[in-house]
């Protein structure tokens, strides 16, 4: 996995590419955590994730709460595959997200 952050005022960007999962997640979470001071809008770009393990939900869904706190948390570019795992899981129904094409 491979992560691209860009703050700009109360946003901050994430790009994310390759896969979320067991060993990556602690990574994604570790990096953009201690960024959220401040940030009113956490983009997550998902446009080059292929993969999304429990784990990576599990950090999903960890920076959604803590976004819900202080502002807005959503995905763009998620790819039919991961866009599968989270209706499966649910996750469709809680985090905010637009589909890839």
């Amino acid at each position: 996995m491979n992560l691209k952050t860009k703050k700009n005022g109360t946003t901050l960007n994430v790009i994310v590419s390759g896969r979320v999962d067991t060993a990556t997640a602690p990574e994604l979470e570790a990096e953009v955590k201690p960024q959220l001071d401040g940030v009113t809008s956490l983009i997550l770009d998902f446009k080059d994730v292929n993969y999304v393990s429990s784990a990576g939900l599990r950090v999903l869904l960890s920076l959604q709460k803590k976004m819900m706190t202080q502002g807005e948390m959503k995905l763009l570019h998620v790819n039919d595959v991961v866009n599968d795992v989270f209706e499966v899981t649910g996750f469709d129904e809680i985090l905010t997200y637009e589909k890839g094409e």
